[in-house]
């Protein structure tokens, strides 16, 4: 790391006590942008690395709610908006037991730089609570969400602070905070949340995008080397929203989904995943993978070995942060993995990065190759803005143009760093550097 940002580093450890996923983003965008720190002194006098580090603004509140049996719980419910140099906060809400205030400014710190590669005028933010929705009743969703609204509310706006769905908060959940803040407010405000249901407000290929979007960066990586998708043989960790639509759209163009996970282990389906079978179990009867290998009796059911240590050409994780580690990292390498793309949020950790790179694998992060979703969020927010639904058709065809702009700014960045196909430092560069102009243009703020 540049000596300079060696010392910013510290002062993030020492001001950020505990919050190991935060420093680990932070960590990983700053051993990159040496280059552009030395290319542009400006940067360093303006201290726009340090200003970058520290969020706007942090709000941590109580979120008291009843269950179906009259017992109260107490959650604790975030929104961290980092950075609006480029446009308001945006970035999704995340649901789950795991969530901490250092969980939110990792997730907010990798979303600054994801939105600025899109080139639209978004900035970056995070939010979410520590409330599990799996296992509760419609109704129990229903009473936390509008008790979460109750507080959110005050944050957020469509010329403000955008969210929009994460994991745990799908269409169900924006549909009750939706109408808990057009109650609270008096205000149809479309553009105040996005990932909304086609009913009042959403945009075609939300669902679909982040999967989308990640596979088509991928198949950019691919074609940059002179390949395709084409025969290549596929693994995709996770069944969720990212996942499915990874493999829907990796069948399209010509590769092989051979096997998928969830929490309760993993499917290898050497003749290629039935994704119409596996749509079904997650989406429709919400049950767990194992449900596959009784429809499917060739496939086989793993629970004791990693997902990474099944052959493929190319490897996309798609469920969560550090999921794929040194020890995965080889054994996709000795397999003979071309590209790992995240689909999720750092699923690879520190470790796993530097053993895939040293190997010779094309690395594409998450901030780059997941970057799908949140631009498919900012295309609702026009549409929204316009009073316009636009088609299918057009709305991936849209997608499709922002990924392969992201993809070549990676790639053009690296290049002119003297870095040719590092899309890690491409990408961290190029988002720090649009970031850096706008903050530099809008002064001491």
């Amino acid at each position: 790391m540049h000596d300079k940002l060696e010392t910013i580093y510290e002062r993030v450890l020492s001001r950020n006590p505990g919050e190991t996923e935060f420093h680990q983003a932070v960590r990983e965008v700053l051993e990159s942008i040496g280059p552009a720190i030395d290319k542009h002194p400006e940067y360093a006098q303006a201290r726009i690395v340090e200003r970058i580090c520290e969020p706007e603004r942090q709000v941590i509140f109580r979120v008291p709610w009843e269950d179906d049996s009259g017992d109260i719980h107490i959650n604790r419910g975030f929104r961290v908006e980092f950075n609006s140099a480029l446009g308001p906060f945006k970035g999704g809400l995340r649901f789950h037991p795991s969530v901490l205030l250092g969980t939110v400014k990792f997730l907010g710190f990798e979303q600054v730089f994801k939105n600025a590669l899109t080139g639209l005028p978004i900035g970056g933010g995070k939010g979410g609570s520590d409330f599990d929705p799996r296992g509760r009743s419609d109704r129990e969703v229903m009473r936390f969400c509008q008790s979460f609204m109750l507080e959110l509310y005050r944050h957020i706006g469509e010329y403000t602070d955008v969210p929009a769905g994460d994991m745990g908060v799908g269409s169900r959940e924006l549909g009750y905070l939706f109408g808990q803040y057009k109650r609270i407010t008096n205000r149809y405000e479309s553009g105040v949340l996005t990932g909304k249901d086609l009913a009042y407000g959403g945009a075609q290929v939300r669902k679909e995008a982040t999967g989308y979007g990640c596979t088509y960066f991928v198949d950019q990586v691919l074609k940059a080397r002179g390949d395709s998708f084409e025969g290549k043989d596929v693994v995709v960790s996770g069944s969720g929203n990212v996942a499915l639509y990874t493999i829907e759209k990796v069948h399209q163009l010509g590769g092989r989904v051979v096997a998928a996970s969830d929490s309760s282990g993993f499917v290898h389906d050497p003749k290629g995943i039935d994704l119409e079978l596996l749509k079904d179990i997650k989406e429709n009867r919400r049950e767990r993978i194992t449900s596959y290998t009784d429809a499917v009796p060739h496939a086989e059911l793993v629970t004791d070995r990693s997902i990474w240590q099944v052959p493929c050409q190319v490897a996309l994780p798609s469920a969560t942060q550090n999921e794929l580690d040194a020890d995965d990292a080889a054994a996709l390498a000795r397999n003979g993995c071309l590209v790992v793309g995240e689909g999720a949020n750092m699923p690879t950790t520190p470790d796993g990065v530097r053993v895939l790179r040293e190997a010779g694998v094309l690395f594409a992060p998450g901030k780059a190759a997941n970057a799908g979703g949140v631009a498919t969020s900012a295309l609702e927010m026009q549409q929204n803005a316009s009073r316009d639904s636009w088609s299918f058709r057009y709305s991936e065809n849209r997608l499709r143009e922002i990924m392969i702009d992201v993809h070549d700014r990676c790639h053009a960045t690296a290049e002119e760093y003297g870095r040719p196909g590092d899309y890690v430092a491409g990408a961290n560069i190029a988002g720090y550097s649009r970031v850096a102009e706008a903050m530099l243009a809008l002064g001491l703020v």
